[in-house]
């Protein structure tokens, strides 16, 4: 009869994962457990006893199913484990148990559940042992000493070729390498849904404004398309976290694809948190509103961008000369009609949040009028005018 039970605890403990959230516990836990347990066992004693000597094989089995499977000790030899960014405790669990760290994800997660600190578990990379208890697994990974810590800062707002720059010089991964990884975003983990485009124009798939700027570590024996597919995973992450398709799409009537783009914009044009969703009110009414007379952004940033992508030097405004500012040969002129092919950078959440939800407003135009980054926003050439003299009696144009 004990044969027809499924006791195994690998695939149970497997289907844990995802039911469970860093800090809560289940459901259906009392204090009572441990006593339930023993009586439980005690009855299957009896009932074996009373069967026959010959049915004891079974009674591993279902001691196992009863009691939670776990090592006892600090373990034998050394194991790195990498644990992702978002991770939940069910996904730690399933990392430890597939790296033979702990006997069962169960073991894991019950120690997880008694220690308050658990939901203090960073992402990185940890140095544990093999064949370790649930309890001191836990432990051991909420002593920063076992955390191997190899991360880098991917500042708002950097370019995907100055991101290969910066992870290369971490790394000492060639930028080639880097280069050859984002040809492909959707290998890297993009979904194709994101390079929808309603305002007619032809979708191009770039990496750019998926990598989400944040600090990474970065694991051992890393490769170009590990470390670019977990910066494409927590972007996606964060802007499911923030509702950032559904909301543009219902709020904004545009693809999120044309929002991101916008926040790219925000991002590279504001020069302080508060004007990022202004930045991108301008942009929409220019080019959605239909009152900006050439419906087109007129923003040099996406002039850099295209001299950057091309490998030339950046200008700063008064350096650009008129055939750059005009050339609507260039793909990301700042005088083409409409939405420029892709972002211009990768912008953080604070963009995004701005993109996704501006403050109302009619403002066509904005200048920056102080040291410290203010812009003065105006729905009229004329007042624009007067906020140009503004920025140029600071010293700022």
């Amino acid at each position: 009869m004990f044969d027809e039970l499924d006791l195994g605890h690998d695939e149970q403990d497997r289907g844990d994962k995802g039911k469970h959230r860093r800090g809560r516990k289940r459901g259906g836990r009392s204090g009572g457990g441990r006593g339930k347990t023993a009586l439980a066992l005690l009855l299957a004693l009896v009932l074996l006893g009373g069967i026959g000597g010959g049915a004891f094989y079974g009674f591993d089995r279902v001691q196992s199913y009863f009691v939670t499977p776990d090592y006892d000790g600090a373990g034998t030899e050394e194991v790195t484990i990498q644990i992702p960014q978002g991770a939940f405790l069910a996904d730690m669990a399933v990392a430890l148990y597939d790296a033979g760290v702990i006997k069962s994800t169960k073991a894991f997660i019950e120690a997880a559940e008694k220690n308050s600190r658990s939901r203090n578990i960073q992402s990185g990379t940890y140095k544990l042992r093999k064949q370790m208890s649930g309890e001191l697994a836990l432990a051991a990974m909420l002593d920063p000493a076992s955390r191997i810590v190899n991360g880098i800062t991917i500042p708002e707002g950097r370019t995907a070729k100055s991101i290969f720059k910066l992870l290369s010089d971490k790394t000492d991964i060639p930028v080639k390498e880097f280069e050859a990884a984002a040809k492909d975003p959707k290998k890297l983990g993009v979904p194709d849904w994101w390079f929808k485009r309603d305002d007619g124009k032809k979708s191009k798939k770039s990496i750019e404004g998926f990598l989400f700027p944040d600090t990474y570590e970065i694991p051992p024996n890393a490769t170009a398309e590990t470390i670019l597919g977990q910066m494409v995973d927590h972007f996606l992450t964060v802007t499911e976290q923030m509702e950032f398709a559904d909301r543009v799409q219902k709020d904004r009537g545009i693809s999120p694809y044309e929002a991101l783009i916008v926040a790219s914009l925000a991002q590279a044009e504001a020069g302080t948190k508060k004007d990022l969703g202004k930045v991108a009110r301008v942009a929409y009414n220019r080019l959605y509103k239909g009152t900006f007379d050439c419906g087109c952004l007129e923003m040099d940033v996406t002039v850099n961008y295209y001299l950057e992508l091309t490998g030339q030097k950046t200008k700063t405004s008064a350096e650009m000369t008129q055939d750059e500012l005009v050339d609507t040969k260039n793909p990301y002129s700042r005088k083409l009609r409409g939405l420029i092919p892709t972002p211009i950078n990768n912008p953080g959440k604070d963009a995004l949040e701005g993109a996704m939800d501006p403050p109302a407003g009619d403002w066509l135009f904005f200048v920056a009028i102080d040291k410290e980054g203010n812009s003065a926003f105006a729905e009229t050439y004329q007042d624009h005018k007067k906020n140009e003299a503004k920025a140029r009696q600071a010293g700022i144009i």
